[in-house]
């Protein structure tokens, strides 16, 4: 099977804020279309600065990005054309949402890339519908809940129809409900064929999400792999300050007691770690 094609590619990109902080140093990373990519790391490790550059809102000041094979234009005609493909959802909903009306928000990024009235209002209801924000499409912006704020970001975002979503730590200050909500447009979106890179402190959700886990430790890449490769490093996370998921973490004390074999394939859902103490129940009768 062939494999896809990168849909972005940074070689040697670094970055220094005007304060002097180094945020980005010698990043390099092949993105590959259709992947599920958690990012991960302490704040201020680098993760945020690098997916402005992917977006074009940021230029490296050393190395390239590349969008699609293509090298990113920064004149105003080349961003235009990198935010039809790459849509960032930020961390705080109030830093993206600024017009009047939840429908006039999620209409003005799709207007603004020159659809017309006609074809914007079709997108527009047909995202409002599938993320179920009909019920408050007509109300201020101000007014929502965090939860209702999210998906109009990530509507915002979806409209204009892009390769690859950016989404920064997409259920922050989320209540489990909501955050569960915004869990499952992330998946609906994956299963699209969305190429998506999610920013993330949550290791069980990574681990049981994403193709592939890109860790940043104070502006590089300390490591990437399989979630079960990059959480089975018990080196690689106390470097970055991750915990193991708490289903390794109890895989692996059933192992160490002897009650499960430490050959098995470790269980990435409490399902999987619940069938096999079922079977070894059996076996002992």
């Amino acid at each position: 099977m062939k494999e896809a094609e990168p849909i972005v590619r940074a070689e040697d990109v670094s970055y220094t804020y005007e304060d002097g902080t180094q945020a980005l140093k010698g990043i390099s990373l092949t993105v590959r279309a259709g992947e599920r990519v958690a990012v991960m790391g302490a704040n201020g490790s680098g993760k945020s600065t690098f997916f402005l550059h992917l977006n074009g809102i940021l230029k490296p000041q050393e190395g390239r990005i590349f969008i699609g094979g293509k090298p990113i234009d920064y004149s105003r005609k080349g961003l235009l054309e990198v935010r039809k493909k790459v849509g960032i959802v930020f961390q705080n909903p109030d830093n993206q949402l600024f017009s009047a009306s939840v429908k006039q928000e999620i209409s003005f990024g799709i207007l603004n890339l020159g659809a017309s009235e006609t074809e914007a209002e079709k997108q527009v209801e047909q995202v409002m519908e599938e993320l179920e924000i009909n019920p408050f499409a007509h109300k201020p912006t101000h007014f929502l809940s965090g939860g209702q704020k999210k998906r109009v970001s990530i509507a915002d975002i979806l409209v204009m129809g892009p390769e690859l979503i950016l989404l920064d730590e997409p259920a922050a200050a989320l209540d489990p409900k909501h955050a569960r909500m915004i869990d499952g447009i992330v998946d609906q979106l994956s299963r699209r064929g969305i190429t998506i890179l999610l920013s993330t402190h949550d290791v069980e959700r990574a681990l049981i999400w994403a193709d592939r886990v890109v860790l940043f430790d104070e502006g590089v890449i300390a490591g990437e792999g399989s979630p079960e490769e990059i959480f089975r490093n018990d080196a690689i996370l106390k470097q970055t300050n991750l915990e193991k998921p708490t289903v390794f973490q109890i895989f692996d004390t059933l192992c160490e007691e002897g009650i499960l074999d430490p050959k098995l394939d470790p269980p990435h859902r409490v399902e999987e770690l619940a069938a096999y103490i079922r079977q070894k129940g059996t076996e002992q009768l």
